[in-house]
C-alpha cells in the first residue's frame, strides 16, 4: 500500500453514487466537511473527478460507475476500499433518473432505463458491496427512495414504481441483513430543486405542492440517518413536511382517501 493509501484509523468512508451534481454532491461535500473520506462515483466521470477535486485528493477518491452495470460496481468499490483505508461505513445509493409524462408517451426504452437504474442499480450496489459492508462495522446502506413511494404517482408512474421497489427492497434487506450488523434504511423527498426539477413543471402534483426542498435539505437527511444510534434506527425517513404529512396521511386514512388526494393533487 502506497503512502497515500494508509488506512485512515477512525476515520469513517462513505460511497456515494450520482454524486456528480445534486443530492450527491451535496452530501459529498457535507461528509466530506464533517471529516469523513468520500468516495465519489457518477456516470459523469469528468463531473465527478471535478467535485473531487475541491474536496482535496486527501478526503476524496472519484470514478466512474454505471450502477446499472455490476462489473462496473466490482471496479469502483475496490479502488474505494483501498483509498479509504479498507473502510465501508455507508454506502448510499443515490443515482437515479426520471422521465415524467404520460406513461404511454414516455418511450419504452425511458421506463426501461428507469428500472435499469433505480431498481438494478440498487440491487447491483448492495449485492456487490456486501462483503465490504461486512468488514466495516456498524456499516449502513441508505437507499434514495422517494415521496412517490407512498403513494402512486399520476405522469410518474415507472419512476414512483421504481421507488416503490426501493421501499420494498429496503424493508427486507434491512430485516435480513441486520443479523450482520449491517443496517439499511431509505430516504423520501418530496420534489428537489436539482437538474430533474426542470421535468418536474409538467407534472400537476409537482405544480400544486412546489418544489420547496433543496439538495442541501436532503444531505442532512441523510447525514442524520448516517449517524443516528443503533438503538434509534429507522427504516425511512421523510424529508420535508410534504412528505412526512403525506405519509402520516396515508397510515391513519382509508385507501380511497388517499387515492383522493392524490388525484386532486395531478389535477
Amino acid at each position: 500500500m502506497s503512502a497515500n493509501h494508509r488506512p485512515r484509523e477512525g476515520r469513517p468512508a462513505i460511497f456515494v453514487t450520482g454524486a456528480a451534481s445534486g443530492i450527491g454532491r451535496a452530501c459529498a461535500e457535507l461528509f466530506a466537511r464533517r471529516g469523513w473520506f468520500v468516495g465519489v462515483y457518477d456516470v459523469d466521470t469528468d463531473g465527478a473527478q471535478a467535485i473531487a477535486a475541491t474536496l482535496g485528493k486527501d478526503n476524496a477518491v472519484a470514478g466512474a460507475i454505471d450502477v446499472s452495470d455490476a462489473d462496473a460496481w466490482q471496479r469502483a468499490l475496490a479502488e474505494f476500499w483501498v483509498h479509504s483505508g479498507e473502510r465501508l461505513d455507508v454506502l448510499f445509493n443515490n443515482a437515479g433518473i426520471l422521465a415524467p409524462g404520460s406513461f404511454e408517451a414516455v418511450p419504452l426504452a425511458r421506463h426501461e432505463a428507469m428500472l435499469a437504474v433505480n431498481v438494478k442499480g440498487i440491487i447491483n450496489g448492495c449485492h456487490c458491496a456486501f462483503h465490504y459492508l461486512q468488514r466495516s462495522p456498524g456499516s449502513r446502506v441508505i437507499n434514495m427512495a422517494s415521496a412517490t413511494a407512498i403513494y402512486g404517482q399520476p405522469e410518474l408512474v415507472t419512476y414512483s414504481a421504481t421507488k416503490f421497489a426501493v421501499r420494498g427492497f429496503t424493508e427486507g434487506l434491512d430485516l435480513e441483513w441486520s443479523k450482520f450488523g449491517i443496517r439499511v434504511s431509505d430516504i423520501w423527498p418530496s420534489f428537489v430543486k436539482t437538474r430533474m426539477a426542470a421535468s418536474f413543471a409538467q407534472i400537476a402534483s409537482a405544480r400544486a405542492l412546489g418544489i420547496r426542498l433543496d439538495p442541501e435539505d436532503v444531505a442532512a437527511a441523510v447525514w442524520a440517518c448516517a449517524v443516528a444510534k443503533p438503538r434509534f434506527h429507522k427504516t425511512h425517513w421523510t424529508v420535508g413536511l410534504q412528505a412526512s404529512l403525506l405519509a402520516f396521511a396515508t397510515r391513519i386514512a382509508p385507501s380511497a382517501l388517499s387515492r383522493q388526494v392524490v388525484r386532486y393533487l395531478a389535477r
